[in-house]
């Protein structure tokens, strides 16, 4: 069935779109929803003539989607979640986990454009997330995930910054200083006077 969308949808598209989707979906969703209007003349007529209000508001939106995509990137959010010494949650961080903790935060995004880099967290410590926002606009989310009890980020016991493990020093080549190089050459000399010597006497 042929319809015109009058808002935006979530994966079909958005206001004044042409769409052709299955006749239950859109009798018993869409057009009950007021989110669209069967496809004929009057309406295509109706909506063309909102066409500019509807191009306006569009580019209203993908300002708003710059906006919120700078905002979410510089946010620093932190979810506190019940874990144990091991650092592994009673439960798990999901979507929805996370689009509770952007709503305290004043960011309003609805779970199902938020995607987990790990699909489903259930340790604590540092993770991402995708969240798709308008058009092709992607904010790329970083969020720790705390013991709720003690703040913690990482499992009990984790050494947070390793020794650094001494440099091992190559040993020195022997190098033949020039000092080392004399004396080979005053012993070459002497044993040569001393063979010299030897002849002289027995001569």
């Amino acid at each position: 069935m042929k319809i015109i969308l009058k808002e935006d949808v979530y994966n079909l598209g958005e206001e004044g779109d042409i769409r052709v989707v299955k006749p239950g979906y859109a009798r018993n969703y869409l057009i009950p929803q007021g989110l669209a209007v069967p496809f004929n003349k009057g309406n295509a007529a109706m909506f063309e003539q909102r066409r500019e209000a509807i191009e306006k508001r569009k580019e209203e939106k993908r300002n708003a989607a710059m906006g919120l995509k700078e905002r979410i990137e510089t946010l620093e959010l932190t979810i506190p979640m019940p874990a144990g010494d091991t650092g592994k949650l009673f439960g798990s961080v999901t979507n929805a986990t996370v689009s509770d903790a952007l709503a305290k935060e004043g960011i309003h995004v609805e779970r199902k454009k938020i995607d987990l880099v790990e699909h489903t967290i259930k340790m604590i410590g540092k993770h991402k997330a995708r969240i798709k926002l308008y058009e092709s606009n992607v904010a790329e989310l970083q969020f720790l995930v705390v013991d709720e009890k003690t703040g913690a980020v990482e499992p009990k016991g984790t050494v947070k910054a390793e020794k650094e493990a001494p440099v091992q020093q190559d040993a020195p080549e022997e190098e033949t200083s020039s000092e080392e190089e004399a004396l080979d050459e005053a012993a070459a000399e002497e044993s040569e006077d001393s063979v010299k010597e030897e002849v002289g006497e027995e001569e």
